[in-house]
């Protein structure tokens, strides 16, 4: 396949695996400015799909920096009602939600700290609405990605601008299985089922504790809430169709108890957070909230993060990733979450997913919060994951599995 080849199988994947868009459906397509010709190339695949409308919501990183600088914070404390609206709107009608990411990751470096702050809890209280609709199944959404130079400048350093931007699109289009000579969609369903039968495994096993150690320094037991439930690959919709949140996607993932965490983690990749990096970095928990941390670069960005709200210093997900895996093994530091954390076994300080313990995503907040469900206007997955690994599942009655030995799953 050639790259214009390569690039309508990705615009066509992310149609037909992302969202899986059905006849009559309306799309709703997230697309930064510089990715107009992609978004466009996704949009003629949506209406092949059958889609009613496709509804092009253009974004543009760089004049939203402007703005951050120049505006008073006041402006970022309060989000537009037709901004919100514009969303839920189409989150009513089980609308597809499509989202393309092409990020600079310095771009809100020297941004006021307290603007981006502001503007986090605004939309997390502005979208209620709309995050009930997802976390009720109504949304099919999917993230995707798009190289832009300043990302691929920052992965591939050493590379001329031209080459990196190849490079970084080569190493996306092996992350989400495209060009290898098979049918991609065929990949995708047969990873699909892999990735179901390891969380059955963990299901069956219905842990009360998961015990994380490696030589980094982390030693931590995270509490599990009853009725737990592993998820990993395709979501199913509240209308019956599967879809995939992301695109690439290698985690097995579950909401740990948000009062049950105690002991230090330590970071193994850098954490890109609005626009500064995090390195080097550990939380100490103590009755599952943060109780100190330290970290050898970006420590002002870590405390902002940890002081967002109450539950930003309380665990929101646990996802597993062997160390041998396709993105891991490419031994390639995106910046970009929706990749590094399909690389490494990571933690999410924030916010949890409801659909992660039985019948969670019909419960009101404060019986989620009773279920040991946490709640933030924060979700940011942290990496942690080594190659010496181990992680250990403790059942009730006190007996012990191995879950990960030497970085990798067991079974």
């Amino acid at each position: 396949m050639n790259f214009n080849e390569k690039l309508r199988e990705y615009a066509r994947l992310t149609v037909k695996m992302g969202v899986n868009v059905s006849r009559g459906q309306e799309v709703f397509l997230t697309c930064p400015v510089e990715c107009a010709a992609f978004g466009r190339m996704i949009m003629e695949e949506a209406y092949a799909a059958g889609a009613r409308e496709v509804i092009m919501n253009y974004i543009d990183p760089k004049a939203q920096r402007i703005k951050y600088i120049n505006s008073d914070i006041s402006i970022f404390e309060t989000v537009p009602p037709w901004e919100v609206e514009k969303r839920t709107h189409y989150g009513r009608r089980k609308g597809a939600m499509i989202s393309i990411l092409a990020e600079d990751p310095d771009i809100n470096r020297g941004v006021p700290g307290e603007k981006l702050l502001a503007a986090t809890r605004a939309r997390h209280e502005a979208f209620k609405e709309y995050y009930k609709l997802m976390d009720a199944g109504d949304i099919r959404w999917t993230l995707v990605a798009y190289p832009i130079p300043e990302w691929a400048a920052k992965v591939f350093p050493e590379a001329e601008p031209e080459a990196a931007v190849d490079m970084l699109w080569d190493a996306i289009f092996e992350t989400v299985r495209i060009g290898g000579g098979a049918d991609s969609t065929d990949l995708w369903l047969e990873h699909d089922k892999s990735l179901k039968a390891r969380s059955k495994i963990l299901n069956d096993f219905a842990f009360d504790v998961i015990e994380c150690k490696n030589s980094l320094g982390t030693d931590i037991r995270i509490g599990m809430p009853e009725d737990h439930i592993w998820c990993g690959g395709s979501d199913l919709s509240s209308d019956g169709y599967f879809y995939f949140p992301n695109m690439p996607t290698e985690e097995l993932f579950t909401m740990p108890h948000c009062r049950r965490t105690d002991g230090k983690v330590c970071s193994s990749l850098p954490l890109s957070y609005q626009g500064n990096m995090i390195n080097n970095f550990s939380l100490t928990f103590k009755y599952g909230a943060v109780v100190d941390f330290s970290a050898e670069e970006g420590y002002d960005a870590l405390a902002r993060l940890l002081d967002t709200d109450e539950g930003s210093r309380r665990l929101g997900e646990i996802a597993l990733i062997p160390y041998d895996s396709p993105i891991s093994n490419q031994k390639i530091l995106y910046y970009n979450t929706l990749f590094d954390e399909n690389a490494s076994c990571h933690l999410a300080l924030g916010d949890c997913y409801p659909n992660t313990v039985k019948g969670g995503e019909l419960l009101e907040r404060d019986e989620l919060l009773e279920r040991g469900g946490n709640h933030s206007a924060n979700h940011v997955d942290f990496m942690f994951g080594t190659a010496d690994m181990e992680i250990t599942g403790i059942k009730k009655d006190g007996t012990r599995h191995p879950i990960f030995k030497n970085g990798n799953f067991v079974f």
